[in-house]
């Protein structure tokens, strides 16, 4: 009988894992059972004794769960860094967004403008920021169309059939929503390269397979996968040692 392994993982993750999934359980007799959601929302699961095997988020939030003692203190693992984007509908064209200008004008004459929560989501809060930095907010606020995680957020846009409404999320949630292509990443002074990292659950009941999972999201025969996922930046270990 398979053993489940249970992860909790970042919705901008979630294309990967599913890749990886069939593999990984046709390997070693492991059946994956993934929640996925925004970064807070998963970080409230684990507090609330959600079973995790393996815990995937940015790395600023694996760090702090791990210095609280909320996640195992084995190094984590970094996946790569994943860009704050805007998408639209695939038959739409390609707006201007190169520079805060363009993206200001592109974000006013949009019909609507779909993104993940500003409070539970890594993508959701510098969304919120940005348009407050823009003057957008209010002008915006009755197109403004708000879920709770990147993943839904895309697929409401797609459901929508509305090619004059953009998105913004991570990157690697719009690669995974088809019907949607990526128009480019945020310009500066907003751009956002947000690092995922992976590491043992404090109570993991596999270990051994907890990390042969993180080593298959974080090494190199995964390498390509991530790539064409939206994932920027090669994996790593990250040196949690203190002073490190």
């Amino acid at each position: 009988m398979a053993r489940d392994l249970n992860v909790l993982c970042a919705g901008a993750v979630k294309g990967l894992v599913l890749a990886l999934q069939g593999a990984f359980e046709r390997s070693g007799g492991i059946r994956v059972q993934a929640s996925f959601g925004a970064v807070g929302a998963l970080r409230e699961s684990l507090r609330a004794g959600a079973p995790c095997d393996v815990f995937i988020a940015t790395d600023a939030m694996v760090e702090s769960l791990q210095s609280s003692g909320e996640l195992d203190a084995a190094p984590r693992r970094a996946i790569g860094s994943v860009q704050t984007a805007i998408a639209v509908p695939s038959n739409a064209p390609a707006p201007p967004i190169g520079d805060a200008a363009a993206l200001k004008s592109t974000l006013l004459a949009a019909t609507a403008l779909y993104f993940p929560d500003a409070t539970l989501s890594t993508a959701g809060a510098h969304v919120a920021a940005m348009l407050a930095q823009l003057g957008l907010r209010d002008a915006m606020a009755s197109r403004l169309r708000m879920f709770a995680n990147g993943a839904t957020a895309m697929r409401e846009l797609v459901a929508a059939a509305d090619d004059g409404a953009v998105g913004c999320t991570q990157a690697s949630e719009i690669v995974a929503t088809p019907g949607l292509k990526v128009v480019g990443a945020l310009p500066a002074p907003f751009a956002l390269a947000t690092v995922y990292s992976a590491a043992l659950g404090k109570q993991a009941r596999d270990a051994d397979a907890a990390r042969r999972f993180i080593d298959a999201l974080a090494g190199d025969s995964s390498a390509a996968l991530r790539a064409a996922g939206g994932f920027d930046a090669p994996a790593g270990t990250m040196d949690t040692r203190p002073g490190a």
